[in-house]
């Protein structure tokens, strides 16, 4: 089994569906005989030709209106955008047209369409180049919002991405994309779509996140360990849908929740998730709902990683929940 980076296996996995499927074609700005800003798509066109691999001019509206396009007459379009931050042009396209084609036809049409873009910080992008907006998709039914923080996963679950009937946001934490290596299996595989994944064993209190925040919780959780705290880290990889019985699980399982992402704070995804607990589980609940996040401003270029939650941020949320 051969280890590859976030990215070689997302590369890997938009090989395999080219291969498989005449359907499936990629488009997006330099995504072809440059093979993308972070690389992700190189080789690619060379491989599969112009046609099915395509460049297309600086017009994100555009590159989501011909995906759209594409998928009513049959296709299988993976589209890029740059960097998620300049996703906005297309925004219209994606929560007015893009998620709601299958309800507006009476389920006469499907939309079958991934999004891929990269997100968050950690590469010193400064604010037009670190945003993570998942929550404004979150709230937009009709979508698939998912977010990998493995290779392993990032390969299994754009495979399914790519054989489902809705579309999906794909957003992948670009700090990620070749900072870890692990073993990744050749071939097709997928993972599931709304399931979450135990990064990380625990019985005391319950870490939530995803993206680049898992690393993070799973080292705030190792410093737990040296206090004698047995902290579980559950790694979500889906937000849309979310996997809220492995979240009840595990939370009334612990007693306890820290939910930890680098977006911004106010009606952040943690929201969403500390009124799950909230409704389903208070009982269980031995201490409030914490929740470890980026600040209330624009994301900052020289003080990056004060924005960004990192692993002393989050043992100290676990600490003071452990000591409530």
């Amino acid at each position: 089994m051969p280890q590859m980076t976030m990215v070689q296996a997302i590369t890997d996995a938009l090989r395999v569906s080219l291969r498989e499927d005449p359907r499936v074609v990629v488009l997006g700005e330099d995504v072809g005989k440059n093979g993308g800003v972070f690389r992700v798509t190189e080789g690619l066109q060379a491989e599969f030709g112009a046609d099915r691999v395509a460049d297309t001019p600086l017009a994100e509206n555009g590159i989501i209106g011909g995906a759209i396009g594409m998928a009513m007459y049959g296709m299988r379009p993976v589209a890029e955008i740059q960097f998620v931050d300049f996703i906005y042009p297309a925004f219209d396209q994606i929560v007015s047209e893009l998620a709601k084609l299958r309800w507006r036809s009476a389920n006469q049409y499907s939309c079958p369409v991934v999004v891929r873009a990269p997100y968050g910080g950690g590469i010193r992008g400064g604010l037009y180049h670190s945003q993570s907006p998942e929550a404004y998709f979150c709230h937009t039914p009709g979508l698939q919002v998912v977010i990998p923080s493995t290779p392993a996963d990032a390969k299994g679950l754009l495979l399914s991405a790519m054989t489902g009937e809705d579309p999906v946001i794909f957003l992948e934490p670009k700090r990620l994309y070749r900072s870890i290596k692990e073993d990744v299996p050749e071939g097709r595989y997928t993972t599931p779509i709304g399931k979450a994944r135990t990064a990380r064993a625990g019985e005391q209190l319950t870490v939530l996140a995803y993206g680049a925040m898992v690393p993070v919780s799973v080292e705030a959780a190792d410093m737990a360990a040296e206090r004698g705290w047995s902290v579980e880290v559950l790694d979500l990889r889906t937000l849309l849908p979310l996997d809220t019985e492995a979240v009840l699980e595990s939370v009334r399982r612990t007693g306890r929740a820290v939910i930890v992402h680098e977006a911004p704070r106010t009606c952040g995804y943690g929201a969403e998730l500390s009124a799950t607990i909230a409704e389903h589980a208070l009982t269980a609940l031995q201490a409030p709902v914490l929740r470890v996040t980026g600040w209330d401003t624009p994301f900052p270029y020289t003080l990056e990683h004060t924005y960004l939650p990192d692993a002393k941020r989050v043992f100290a949320a676990i600490e003071h929940v452990m000591n409530f």
